[in-house]
């Protein structure tokens, strides 16, 4: 099954939402394409999602301009996030009827894969039925998101992903309520463990559980 993993490197949003189109465009168009798993760390940008609510920006435009990023409107599920440096941000583009996975299935793959990523690392994480996403501390006193999740299908084709948390300037949250959520909030890996990670081996970690995870 061909499959090409990417790397991106840092990439603004708008040049690698334009990308990752074509590519969603090409594998719609031939079903049986090469797949890709792309990787890419962005500058600040939020995102919101198709349905997502304006009200859960909470900053101006001229705030967004001060710290050179803007809101974008994009064709995902989910409501507001946040990308920017010192995050890894997973685009997989892969036709789930290949790998015999409905939307939920795929979601539950993707969540599956970052709690095994994140369990490498000594930090414990779980998914739950109410809020998509990877989470610290659900059922606890402080429940916090470490990963958020968004995709598109169309004709069996996924877009969008999940952006994880590494070594992401948190305060960036601050401006938005993130998915949503006023009462829940965001760590990173280098928040739970007190250290910086080394993000190209999270991106190596991370690519290999989902190549596993989709048995590919």
């Amino acid at each position: 099954m061909a499959m090409t993993v990417e790397d991106w490197g840092r990439c603004g949003y708008r040049e690698a939402w334009r990308r990752q189109k074509e590519l969603f465009g090409n594998l719609i168009d031939s079903p049986d394409g090469e797949e890709r798993i792309v990787l890419v760390e962005h500058d600040p940008v939020y995102t919101l999602g198709f349905h997502g609510d304006e009200a859960n920006l909470l900053a101006s435009e001229k705030r967004l301009q001060a710290m050179g990023a803007e809101c974008i409107r994009i064709e995902r599920g989910g409501d507001i996030t946040y990308h920017g440096p010192g995050q890894l941000v997973v685009y997989p583009v892969i036709n789930l009827l290949r790998h015999g996975l409905g939307v939920r299935k795929y979601v539950e793959t993707l969540e599956r894969s970052v709690i095994g990523l994140l369990e490498s690392y000594g930090v414990t994480a779980s998914s739950n039925n109410d809020a998509i996403g990877v989470w610290i501390d659900w059922n606890g006193v402080s429940p916090r998101k470490i990963c958020a999740i968004g995709v598109k299908v169309s004709h069996g084709v996924t877009m969008h992903g999940l952006a994880l948390n590494v070594n992401t300037d948190l305060s960036a949250f601050s401006l938005i309520n993130p998915c949503g959520f006023t009462d829940k909030g965001v760590t990173s890996i280098e928040r739970e463990l007190g250290r910086k990670v080394d993000l190209d081996e999270v991106r190596s970690r991370m690519a290999g559980i989902l190549l596993r995870n989709l048995d590919i």
